[in-house]
C-alpha cells in the first residue's frame, strides 16, 4: 500500500506524456553526470506525469468534441437540427432533445470525475521527495529529476527512476533490490557498481565532481538487458543490467546508495514496457454498430417508400383536396415531387426511434451496474489482505461471457512464489505423512496438530510439519537424518541476518533454497552465519564451525551444486544437491537398493506435485583433494575454456557419491488453483501459461495444476535454435495430433491440403496433447512466415505452455490467437511483465497482493487470487452477456413495436408524416414507460443461479459461439417487432370501422385510436417483458407493475382539465382517455390485441422448449424441480494425480552466487558473525575465488543468468520412466 502511488498514474491505462518534451528516434544515448546544460541538448524525457486531459476552460469544448466523435451522438444532433426545421418537423425539438442532453451531462459529469482522479493521482506523483546532488543534496520532487542527476536512495524507498548504480553503504558497491514490482518475485537480487565508482562512496565531493559520459542503448522494453559504456578519466568501463536500478524497484537491506538516472518517465524500462494503450470495445458493441447501420438504411427504405407514396398521393388525390386544404408555397410553386422530399425527411425523424439514444444510456446503465455488482460480491473478496474484486472499466462485462483463450502468468498468478518443505526421504524412509491409530494415512488440514519444536529456541516459528517421528529421529542422533539437515544447512548459498540475538532472517538467492535451510534450522541444525571461509552451525545447540573449501556453482548443465567443507575433526566431505536423475547416476554402485526405494518416494512425492532434490554427500581424501585443488586453481585462471574446464573438474570429482536421500519442497500454487482449472476446461476455455520460468519449473506447476497429466497421448517439447528446426518440430507435432504417416520434408509453410482447415480436426479430437515451447524457439515460431503453423498446432492441443518468454513474447502470443482465432482472449497477471499482455488482450486481469499493483492499474479487472476468476467468468460474465443480449433482443423488439406503427398509418393518413400517437408519448414511451422494467431485467435477470452456474461449465458456451444475440437474432426481433406493430394497428383499425360506444356514436377519432393502440403497446411489451424474464426480483415486480401504473395515471393526467387550463396549447385533448378507456369495445379491442401480438411468440418458446430443449432449459428445469429439495452439490476437488514421471526436479537457482559467498564481496566481516576460523591452505579455493572478480564470472555466464523481468525459479527436469521414453520421442532437437 506505501507505494500504490507509482503505478496510480495509470489507472485509466493511459498513457504518460512527459512536460515539454516528445521522444526522438534514439539510436544510441549520451548523458553526462552533473552536467543538465549537456544533457539538455538532447529531447530526453524527465520525471514529470501528466495524464489528465482537461482543465477548467477546455474541459467543456474538448469532451463535447470527443462525445460527438460516437456516430450516435452525432447522428441524434443531425435529427435535433431537422426537427427545428417546421418544414419537416411533425415532432417538437423536445422528443430528441431532453434524452440528447441528458446522455451528454452524465458522460461529461463522468468523465470529468476520472480525470479529476487522474489529476490527483498526477499530484501525488510527481510530489514524491527524492534527494538530488545539486552541489549538496537536496530534497527534489520527482517531477524535477532529469536525466544526468546524481540521486541518493535509501533503505525500503523506491527507485525514482532508471539509474547506474554508483556506490553503495554495501562492500564493493553491492546492493540488494526486490523487483516485485517488475516480475512479481519478492526473493532479492544482486547488483554491483563498478569498482571506480563505488571507491567514491558517500563522499559527497566526490560525486559532485564525477562528470563521467555514459553511451548506452535508446529507451526500450527490455528488463532484462542493458548495453553501454562509462567514459570516466579517459578509461572504459562496460556497462550492463547488473549495474541498473531499474524504476519499480525497492532497495532492500542496504543503508543508502547512490545513482546516476540514465532514463526518466516515460522512457524508463518500466514504462516501455507497458505497451501500448488500446481502445477495448465488446464484441456486442462492434455488433450494435453494424446493427444501426442496417437500422438507418431500412429507416431510409421505408422514408423513401412513404416519401414515393406522398408523391403520388398527392399528384392523384391532394390535388383534389388543394381549393380548401391550400399547399405551402414551395409545393405550389413547383410540383410533388418537393413535398416528397420534405415528406422523406419527416418520416426519417418520426421513424427515428427504432435506434433511440436511451438505448446508449441504458447500455451504459447495466453495464454500469454488472460492474457493481463484481465490486460487491463478498465471494470474490479476499479477506486476509482486505482486497474486494475491482471492475476498472464498465465497458467489457458481457465480453467476460465469450472468453475462449486464457493466457496466465506464473509466478504470483498461479502460485504463490513461496516454497514449502512438505516431505523428504532419509535412508530409504519417507518423511511426512501423518497415520491414524490403525495405520491409516490421514489427511493433513490447518487442523493437523503440528510439530512441537520449543526444543530449539532457534527455530522459525512459522515454520509447519506434521510429522513427528522425523523430531524424534533427530533427537535421538539418527546418523543418516543428521547427515541430513547438515547437507541442508551447508549445500547453499543462503545469507543469513541477524539483528537481534536469536532473530534470524535468511536473505535466499530463490525461493526453494530459503525452505530447505529453514527447514535444517527447525530440526536443529541452524545456519548462523558464514564468512567466505567459513559456516558456521548450531547443531543441537552446539556451536560447529565449517571450514568452506569449495562452492561448486549450480548452472542449468549441472542441475547440481556442491560444497566442500572440512569440519572441526579434520574430516573433508563434499556434499551435493540436484536433480536425482543427475545424482543417481553419480552414486556409487553400492547404493542401488536404497536408490530403488528412494525412487519410489520421488515417484510419489511427485504424484503429489512436489518438487524434488536429490542428496547426496562423499568422504574425501586430503591428498586427492589437494591435487585437485591445484588443477581446480589453474582451470580457473585460464582464459579460453574456461567453463569447459572448471566443468570437467566438477564432473570429476562428484563421482562416487553416497545417497542420503531426497527433499520434497511444495511450489505453493494459490487456492483453488487445479480445481480453477478443471472448471474452466470443461467450459471450453483454453488455458495457455506464459511465463518466464525455466522448461523444467513451468512443466512441474503444470503437472501441479492438472493442466498437464500422465494420462496425455503425448507432450509436445519444441526446442529448436533455428527456424528450419522449430517449423520440423511443429509440423510433426501437427501430423502425430491429426494422424497422418507422412511427414514434409519441405521448408516452406504453405498450407498443404491435408491441412487446409483445422477448425474440423480441433473439435474432432479426442486424445489429449501438450505443447510446451521455449522462448528462443518461440522467438522463431512467431516470425510471419511460421507463425500460422505455431497457431494451428497450438490450437490442436489440450495445454500449451510457453517458457522462458519475454513481456513482448507474451503480448506477440496473445496478438497471435487474436488476430486470427477471432476468439475473445483473457490476459491475467501480477508483474509489470505482464502489463504488455494485459493490454493487448480483449480482457486484462490483474492479481493484486504482495506482488505490485502494475498490472492491476493496467488491467480492466483486478482481485486477490486466481481462483476468483472461475466466478467472475462463469458467473459474473455469463450473466452480463445473457442480460445484455436479452436487453438488447427485448430493446429493439419494443422499439420495431413502437414505431413502425408509424408506417402502417402512413398509408391511411395520406403520407402526411402525421404520428399515430401524440409527442408526449413519443417523448416518454423509451425514458418513462418502458425504460425501468428493461433496465431491471438487464441487471437482475438470471436464466440460471450461480451455483448450476458452476456446476454446469457448459453454459458458457453459448457466449463463446456468440449464440444469444447476432444478426440472425436481430433478425428474428425485428420481425416479432413488426408483427406486433402490424397486429398493434391493423386489429384497432379494423374494430374501430364498426364500433360504436355505448350510446350508438362512432369511437373512431384519432385521438381515441391512438389511445387504443398506445395502451396496447404499452400493455404488450410489459407482458413481453414479463415473459422474457427468468428471474423476478421486488424490483423487476416494482418497475413492471409500476411502469404501468405509471402510465395510466400520465395518460389520464395529460387529459385532464387542470393540465389544459394550465397548458391549452399543449394538452388541448381534454377527457380522451377517460372517454375512451372507459367504453367495453375498447378494452376488449386491447384483449385482443394483446393475446394476438403475445400468442404467437409464447407457442414458438413452449414447443422450441419443449421439443428442441438447450442445456440451459434442461437445468432451469432441474432447478425448478429441486427448489424444495436441496440439490447434492457437485464440488470439484483437487484430484492427486498419480505419477511415473523420473523427476519432479526443478530448482529457483542461478549462477554466479558460489563465487560471490566465497569472494566475501557480499557480506560485512564482523568479529561477532565470523566465528573461529581454521587457517586455509595455500590451495584453498576461498583464495582462488578471491583472485576473481565478480564481474568475470557473471559477465561470462549472462547467457545463464535469469532475466530481471521474469521469474527466476531455475530448470529442473520432468519426466518420467514412461514420461521420458515418451518425452524422448518428442520434437527435441
Amino acid at each position: 500500500m506505501a507505494e500504490k502511488w507509482l503505478w496510480m498514474l495509470m489507472p485509466w491505462r493511459g498513457c504518460w506524456s512527459s512536460r515539454g518534451k516528445r521522444d526522438g528516434q534514439e539510436e544510441e544515448r549520451h548523458v553526462r553526470a552533473n552536467d543538465r546544460d549537456y544533457n539538455d541538448k538532447f529531447p530526453y524525457a524527465d520525471n514529470h506525469i501528466k495524464t489528465s486531459k482537461y482543465n477548467v476552460f477546455t474541459f467543456l469544448p474538448i469532451n463535447l468534441f470527443e462525445q460527438f466523435q460516437r456516430v450516435a451522438n452525432t447522428y441524434f444532433l443531425v435529427l435535433l437540427i431537422l426537427q427545428l426545421i417546421p418544414e419537416i418537423s411533425s415532432l417538437s425539438w423536445v422528443t430528441t432533445t431532453v434524452p440528447l442532453v441528458l446522455v451528454l451531462v452524465i458522460t461529461a459529469v463522468k468523465d470529468a470525475t476520472d480525470d479529476y482522479f487522474r489529476y490527483k493521482s498526477d499530484q501525488q506523483v510527481n510530489n514524491r521527495q527524492s534527494q538530488v546532488l545539486r552541489g549538496n543534496l537536496q530534497n527534489e520532487k520527482w517531477m524535477n529529476v532529469c536525466v544526468g542527476d546524481i540521486v541518493k536512495l535509501e533503505n525500503n524507498q523506491f527507485v525514482a527512476a532508471d539509474t547506474l548504480l554508483l556506490s553503495s553503504s554495501e562492500p564493493y558497491g553491492l546492493c540488494y533490490i526486490e523487483t516485485a514490482e517488475l516480475d512479481g518475485e519478492t526473493n532479492l537480487k544482486v547488483r554491483q557498481a563498478l569498482t571506480v565508482t563505488s571507491d567514491l562512496g558517500a563522499d559527497i565531493a566526490k560525486l559532485a565532481d564525477f562528470n563521467g559520459e555514459v553511451i548506452c542503448e535508446p529507451p526500450n522494453n527490455k528488463l532484462d538487458r542493458f548495453t553501454g559504456t562509462l567514459y570516466w578519466r579517459d578509461n572504459k568501463y562496460p556497462l550492463d543490467n547488473e549495474k541498473m536500478l531499474l524504476r519499480g524497484c525497492v532497495l532492500r537491506n542496504t543503508d543508502w546508495c547512490f545513482g546516476m538516472v540514465i532514463f526518466a518517465g516515460l522512457q524508463t524500462k518500466l514504462m516501455q514496457n507497458c505497451g501500448r494503450t488500446k481502445f477495448k470495445r465488446t464484441s456486442i458493441d462492434k455488433l450494435m454498430n453494424t446493427l444501426v447501420l442496417w437500422i438507418f438504411g431500412f429507416l431510409v427504405c421505408m422514408g423513401v417508400i412513404l416519401a414515393i407514396g406522398n408523391t403520388i398521393w398527392e399528384q392523384k388525390v391532394g390535388r383534389s383536396f388543394s381549393v380548401y386544404l391550400l399547399w405551402d408555397e414551395p409545393i405550389r410553386n413547383n410540383n410533388v415531387v418537393f413535398s416528397g422530399f420534405l415528406t422523406f425527411w419527416s418520416y426519417i425523424i418520426i421513424l427515428n426511434t427504432m435506434v433511440p439514444i436511451s438505448l446508449y444510456l441504458s447500455v451504459e446503465v447495466i453495464r454500469l451496474g454488472h460492474s457493481y455488482f463484481i465490486n460487491w460480491d463478498r465471494k470474490m473478496y479476499y479477506i486476509q489482505r482486505d482486497t474486494p474484486a475491482e471492475a476498472r472499466t464498465t465497458t467489457l462485462n458481457e465480453e467476460l461471457g465469450q472468453v475462449e483463450f486464457i493466457f496466465s502468468d506464473k509466478t504470483g498468478t498461479l502460485t504463490q512464489n513461496i516454497m514449502v518443505f512438505n516431505k523428504c526421504s532419509i535412508n530409504g524412509k519417507s518423511y511426512g505423512d501423518v497415520y491414524d491409530e490403525f495405520g491409516h494415512k490421514v489427511e493433513i488440514t490447518e487442523r493437523t496438530a503440528c510439530v512441537d519444536f520449543s526444543f530449539n529456541p532457534l527455530s522459525d516459528r512459522k515454520f509447519r510439519f506434521h510429522d513427528s517421528s522425523l523430531v524424534e529421529a533427530v533427537k535421538i542422533e539418527e546418523p543418516s537424518v543428521q547427515e541430513f539437515f547438515r547437507l541442508l544447512a551447508l549445500c547453499h548459498t543462503v545469507m543469513p541476518e541477524e539483528k537481534n540475538e536469536g532473530d534470524l532472517v535468511y536473505q535466499a538467492q530463490s525461493p526453494d533454497e530459503g525452505a530447505l535451510v529453514t527447514a535444517a534450522r527447525n530440526f536443529g541444525f541452524v545456519f548462523r552465519s558464514r564468512t567466505p571461509e567459513t559456516v558456521t552451525l548450531y547443531e543441537m545447540g552446539t556451536a560447529v564451525n565449517y571450514q568452506l573449501l569449495a562452492i561448486l556453482d549450480f548452472n542449468n548443465v549441472r542441475k547440481r551444486m556442491s560444497v566442500i567443507v572440512r569440519n572441526p575433526a579434520g574430516h573433508i566431505k563434499l556434499y551435493c544437491k540436484g536433480a536425482d536423475t543427475i545424482i543417481f547416476d553419480r552414486l556409487d554402485p553400492s547404493n542401488q537398493d536404497l536408490m530403488n526405494t528412494t525412487s519410489e518416494h520421488l515417484y510419489e512425492f511427485a504424484g503429489e506435485g512436489l518438487r524434488t532434490l536429490a542428496l547426496a554427500y562423499k568422504d574425501l581424501d586430503e591428498n586427492v583433494l589437494e591435487e585437485w585443488m591445484k588443477r581446480l586453481l589453474y582451470a580457473s585462471t585460464v582464459i579460453e575454456n574456461r567453463e569447459e574446464g572448471l566443468a570437467d573438474l566438477y564432473e570429476e570429482i562428484e563421482t562416487g557419491l553416497m545417497l542420503l536421500g531426497a527433499t520434497a519442497v511444495e511450489d505453493k500454487l494459490q487456492e483453488g488453483v487445479p480445481e480453477t482449472i478443471a472448471c474452466l476446461t470443461l467450459a471450453n476455455i483454453k488455458i495457455w501459461v506464459l511465463t518466464g520460468d525455466k522448461l523444467e519449473t513451468a512443466m512441474n506447476i503444470g503437472y501441479s495444476c492438472n493442466m498437464l497429466r500422465d494420462d496425455m497421448s503425448e507432450v509436445f517439447i519444441i526446442s529448436g535454435h533455428t527456424s528450419s528446426e522449430v517449423l520440423q518440430q511443429l509440423r510433426s507435432a501437427k501430423e502425430h495430433i491429426l494422424g497422418l504417416s507422412r511427414v514434409s520434408s519441405t521448408a516452406d509453410v504453405e498450407k498443404t491440403d491435408e491441412f487446409s482447415d483445422d477448425s474440423v480436426f480441433e473439435e474432432t479430437i479426442i486424445a489429449e496433447y501438450a505443447l510446451i515451447i521455449n522462448g528462443h524457439s518461440l522467438a522463431h515460431a512467431l516470425e510471419p512466415d511460421l507463425e500460422q503453423v505455431l497457431l494451428e498446432t497450438a490450437c490442436l492441443c489440450k495445454t500449451v505452455i510457453c517458457c522462458r518468454v519475454t513481456p513482448m513474447q507474451k503480448a506477440q502470443v496473445v496478438e497471435l490467437v487474436k488476430t486470427n482465432k477471432m476468439a475473445v482472449t483473457l490476459a491475467i497477471g501480477d508483474g509489470a511483465n505482464d502489463v504488455s499482455m494485459i493490454k493487448t488482450a480483449h480482457i486484462g486481469v490483474g492479481i493484486s497482493g504482495q506482488e505490485g499493483m502494475q498490472a492491476v492499474l493496467a488491467s480492466d479487472y483486478s482481485f486477490a487470487q486466481f481462483r476468483y476468476l472461475q466466478r467472475l467468468l462463469l458467473v459474473h460474465g455469463r450473466w452480463s452477456y445473457f442480460r445484455m443480449c436479452n436487453f438488447l433482443f427485448y430493446f429493439f423488439y419494443k422499439n420495431f413495436a413502437f414505431t413502425v406503427v408509424h408506417f402502417w398509418f402512413g398509408f391511411f393518413c395520406g403520407f402526411s408524416a402525421q404520428t399515430v400517437y401524440d409527442q408526449w408519448f413519443i417523448t416518454l414511451f423509451n425514458i418513462v414507460y418502458t425504460s425501468l422494467p428493461v433496465l431491471a431485467m438487464g441487471l437482475f435477470d438470471q436464466d440460471v443461479n450461480e451455483a448450476n452456474s458452476h456446476r454446469f461449465p457448459s453454459l458458457y458456451r453459448p457466449g463463446q459461439l456468440n449464440l444469444l444475440f447476432n444478426k440472425r437474432q436481430f433478425f428474428l426481433c425485428t420481425l416479432q417487432g413488426m408483427g406486433t406493430s402490424f397486429l398493434l394497428f391493423f386489429i384497432p383499425y379494423g374494430a374501430f370501422c364498426l364500433a360504436v360506444s355505448d350510446d350508438g356514436s362512432h369511437i373512431s377519432d384519432q385521438q381515441a385510436f391512438a389511445v387504443t393502440i398506445a395502451t396496447s403497446l404499452v400493455i404488450v411489451v410489459s407482458i413481453q417483458i414479463g415473459l422474457d424474464t427468468y428471474y423476478w426480483t421486488a424490483v423487476n415486480h416494482v418497475f413492471v407493475w409500476g411502469s404501468l401504473a405509471v402510465y395510466f395515471a400520465i395518460l389520464f393526467a395529460m387529459h385532464s382539465d387542470g393540465l389544459f387550463s394550465i397548458f391549452p396549447s399543449h394538452f388541448p385533448f381534454i377527457g380522451t382517455g377517460r372517454n375512451c378507456l372507459t367504453q367495453k369495445s375498447v378494452w376488449l379491442v386491447i384483449m385482443l390485441t394483446t393475446v394476438a401480438c403475445v400468442m404467437p411468440g409464447l407457442a414458438v418458446r413452449f414447443l422450441k422448449t419443449d421439443l428442441y430443449p438447450t442445456l440451459t432449459d434442461k437445468v432451469r428445469c432441474l432447478q425448478q424441480a429441486s427448489r424444495k429439495l436441496r440439490p447434492q452439490e457437485q464440488n470439484l476437488r483437487r484430484v492427486r494425480r498419480t505419477s511415473s514421471r523420473r523427476s519432479a526436479y526443478a530448482f529457483s537457482h542461478q549462477q554466479g552466487y558460489g563465487e560471490l559467498i566465497t569472494s566475501g564481496k557480499n557480506m560485512k566481516v564482523t568479529a561477532s558473525t565470523a566465528g573461529p576460523s581454521p587457517p586455509l591452505s595455500p590451495s584453498s579455493p576461498g583464495r582462488v575465488h578471491n583472485s576473481r572478480s565478480l564481474i568475470e564470472s557473471t559477465l561470462k555466464r549472462k547467457g545463464e543468468t535469469p532475466v530481471a523481468c521474469v521469474s527466476a525459479e531455475a530448470y529442473g527436469t520432468s519426466g518420467t520412466s514412461e514420461g521420458n521414453t515418451r518425452t524422448q520421442q518428442t520434437l527435441m532437437d
